[in-house]
């Protein structure tokens, strides 16, 4: 292929968000409803922006520590430890979004020509990353049942071998809502040790877990050792309405919190304080995350029900995440259809093939919604496309 920029060949040719190409296609067309992107129409708590706004006027406008403030990075690990157990402060870096901790953690395992496995469908940030750095991406993927979608263990395990550097997932995941259960990350957390590979678990998702009597979804956290080639990401995005403000975190073995500090001192420098600061009253004000679960677990129950009884269409709950995937008998190609849906029906939802092929033939619709008659209305839309 010709590459006119002059810039690498990857660069050149890599694929444009195809949910952004969607949601372009919906700019000026009046009165679409917009379920395509990964993100709640409800605004951040009032405390976690008044934290921001008074640090602004302290101003509070200069570089901090590259891990983080040590304050924020002390109350993450509270914060985790309730959840899964003791975590210092010591294995806490603090990053300029989720997206950020991802890069971060490909950059700090991965050379050019590694193996990496990742569990598909997924965001693809998850793919690309590592390819940007020049590795070898193998997937494995999930299948659809009617009990949701399910990983086929044994395959995973057979396609992690120990030339395998990095294996990949997200669970809860995006799109699908698929959580791994305990016993599975058990498993996986044998087989890596044994073949030498590191995980790195995407698990900004795990509050948002509505199996009844569980505050958060399970986690490598829960079983692993804290020096288990291991590093898991966090966004305070999802849990805290936060997407606009970029700040995440890395929990990863303390023997390597210093050479993460150096990678986030070439990238970023650091997070800025003031974003910290609301950060820090996020976590003092997490009790807003149950209600906010129970809200979502509604907005879910709305969705489905609401969808279920549509001709041609199959719906696949989930345990975990904001998303539900659907699939419209006879509409294969997902992108078509969510173009079609935005100028026809007003209605904007993910082409499931944004997120590999796997997702190809689904839609991904983000159900994470103040008012549930939007989403009974996103529904109506549909099925007045569907019947004519």
């Amino acid at each position: 292929m010709s590459n006119p920029l002059g810039i690498r060949p990857l660069v050149a040719h890599m694929p444009e968000s195809q949910i952004r190409e969607v949601a372009n296609a919906g700019l000026g067309v009046a009165g679409v409803l917009p379920f395509w992107f990964g993100e709640s129409d409800m605004p951040t708590t009032p405390e976690v922006t008044a934290a921001a706004t008074a640090a602004l006027a302290r101003g509070e406008t200069f570089y901090s520590h590259n891990l983080g403030l040590p304050e924020l990075r002390q109350a993450i690990a509270g914060y985790a430890s309730a959840l899964h157990g003791p975590i210092g402060a010591d294995r806490i870096a603090v990053t300029s979004s989720g997206v950020n901790a991802l890069m971060i953690a490909n950059q700090l395992l991965l050379e050019a020509g590694d193996e990496v496995v990742v569990i598909t469908p997924v965001w693809p940030n998850l793919v690309w990353q590592p390819r940007l750095l020049g590795a070898q991406v193998r997937e494995v993927s999930l299948a659809p049942t009617a009990d949701g979608w399910q990983l086929e263990i044994e395959q995973l395990l057979a396609a992690i071998t120990p030339a395998t550097r990095l294996l990949i997932l997200s669970s809860p995941n995006n799109p699908t809502g698929w959580t791994l259960t305990g016993a599975e990350q058990q498993r996986i957390l044998d087989h890596c040790r044994h073949t030498g590979t590191w995980i790195l678990a995407d698990e900004v998702y795990e509050r948002l877990y509505y199996v009844p009597g569980a505050t958060a979804a399970p986690s490598f956290l829960d079983i692993a050792q804290a020096a288990d080639r291991l590093i898991v990401v966090q966004s305070f995005s999802k849990s805290f309405l936060m997407t606009g403000w970029r700040l995440g975190w890395l929990v990863v073995p303390a023997s390597l919190v210093r050479q993460v500090g150096v990678l986030i001192e070439y990238n970023t420098s650091c997070a800025p304080v003031f974003v910290q600061r609301a950060g820090l009253a996020a976590i003092d004000n997490a009790a807003t995350v149950a209600p906010l679960v129970a809200h979502l677990r509604q907005c879910r129950d709305t969705l489905v029900k609401a969808l279920a009884p549509l001709p041609g269409v199959q719906v696949i709950p989930a345990d975990g995440g904001m998303y539900v995937l659907l699939r419209v008998q006879g509409h294969d190609d997902s992108l078509a259809l969510a173009k079609r849906l935005v100028v026809e029906a007003r209605l904007g939802l993910a082409p499931g093939s944004a997120f590999g092929s796997a997702g190809e033939g689904w839609l991904r619709w983000c159900f994470a919604s103040r008012e549930l008659g939007r989403l009974e209305e996103g529904a109506a839309r549909l099925q007045k496309f569907l019947v004519g």
